[in-house]
Parts: C-alpha cells; sequence; structure tokens
C-alpha cells in the first residue's frame, strides 16, 4: 500500500501536525484528503520521490555469487578485472 505525504495549505491555520507534514498509507483507489484529520485544516499531497530497495553494493555481491565477473575502465578502451 502506497505511503502519502500530506502538509497544510496555510501554516498558519494549522495544527502542528499538518503543519510540519504528515504521511497517510492509503490505497490508490482512495480519495486524497482535503482535510487534516486532527483539526480540519484545508491540506495538499506533496509529490516525493520513491525509495527504492537495491543499492549497487547488493547488485554487485549478488553477481558476484552467482558466478558473473564485473570490469572497471581505466583508460579508452582498457578494462580491469574487478573480480
Amino acid at each position: 500500500m502506497p505511503i502519502y505525504q500530506y502538509e497544510a495549505s496555510d501554516p498558519a491555520k494549522s495544527c502542528s501536525k499538518c503543519k510540519d507534514g504528515f504521511e497517510v498509507a492509503q490505497s490508490i483507489h482512495d480519495e486524497k484528503l482535503t482535510a487534516c484529520p486532527d483539526c480540519g485544516a484545508p491540506i495538499f499531497r506533496v509529490i516525493c520521490a520513491p525509495a527504492l530497495g537495491h543499492s549497487r553494493t547488493d547488485l554487485n555481491y549478488r553477481a558476484k555469487r552467482a558466478g558473473f565477473h564485473t570490469y572497471q575502465k581505466v583508460q579508452k578502451g582498457e578494462y580491469e578485472k574487478l573480480y
């Protein structure tokens, strides 16, 4: 289930929860929130970058464990085998 971030439209007329922003786990099919659940102030949904689960070191480790090799570029046209 995706996690959406919301912030207050007008920080002067909002509670501490929506002024600083909060996260809500909602289904994709749910309507987006228009008011803060605590104080009722108008809010808007913030677009943010998704979190990705794999790191490059993890992918290199898995490739090495599977028997693949990795090369690093030394100069133009020359590569050095790392593992």
